[in-house]
């Protein structure tokens, strides 16, 4: 049976202080931030996912972002390595959290870079974004690592957004969604739906058609109802203004051995 555990990180009090690459800075409010996190947390528990919470970073204001630390691929964890260097020590304690878990831990080397946010798996095809913070050797390296095991890498161009899954996420047919004026290239992907809004290019998959998205996309929901799915929808304006989005704040960990 498929496992339903969600990897999550504590805000640091620092979250303020988090990277912007693509949108003027904003006040970020910290508290209101901890509060829309622990919603998203028990949004997650509600729907039958157990969250598993690593060690928090305080030092680090950016690591609630915990997708970028990993990238997962059946059992196997391959531990990142950011883009940006002041995220680097993002990473031990997710490590250290994962292999209690069980799963097999491989890393990215230098001088490869690579972004967990910049990773989309759409059944055994592994899009990656190469842009502003996951490089060439990186993307070698996740092919080093994945198609051994049955992943397909395809490499997308990323130019307009902080990350890959800042652009397009992906439907449970397969269907990959996203905001066309920030998709680089729509074509290369074989379904592709067009949103109407840059937060409903965003989903996480609870199950049973559940979709996880933002609250900030109203009339996306309205297009996810119409097609038969149900969204469940979170207030992560906070977030959003550090380019976050609901997939950024877990890694969900579908198939651990029991």
């Amino acid at each position: 049976m498929p496992t339903r555990k969600a990897l999550i990180r504590r805000p640091s009090p620092r979250l303020a202080e988090g990277l912007v690459t693509h949108l003027e800075r904003t006040e970020i409010d910290v508290d209101l931030a901890l509060q829309q996190w622990e919603t998203y947390a028990e949004t997650l528990r509600e729907h039958g996912w157990e969250t598993v919470e690593t060690e928090p970073a305080d030092d680090c204001p950016d690591s609630v972002f915990v997708e970028d630390t990993v990238v997962m691929y059946r059992n196997v964890a391959l531990i990142a390595r950011p883009g940006a260097e002041s995220r680097r020590p993002e990473t031990a304690a997710v490590e250290e959290t994962l292999a209690a878990l069980g799963c097999s831990v491989n890393w990215v080397w230098e001088p490869g870079t690579l972004d967990g946010g910049d990773v989309l798996k759409v059944g055994d095809t592994i899009y990656v974004g190469r842009g502003g913070r996951t490089n060439a050797a990186g993307v070698q390296q996740l092919r080093a690592a994945f198609e051994p095991l049955g992943a397909r890498v395809v490499a997308v161009p990323v130019s307009k957004v902080l990350h890959l899954k800042s652009a397009v996420t992906a439907l449970p047919d397969s269907t990959v969604i996203g905001y066309e004026p920030l998709v680089d290239a729509p074509s290369v992907f074989p379904r592709f739906l067009p949103v109407p809004e840059e937060p409903g290019s965003h989903v996480v998959l609870l199950g049973e058609g559940k979709l996880l998205m933002a609250a900030s996309a109203p009339k996306t929901a309205e297009i996810f109802t119409d097609l038969g799915y149900q969204p469940v929808s979170v207030d992560i304006s906070e977030f959003e203004k550090l380019e976050g989005c609901v997939t950024c704040l877990s890694v969900r960990l579908r198939d651990l051995y029991s």
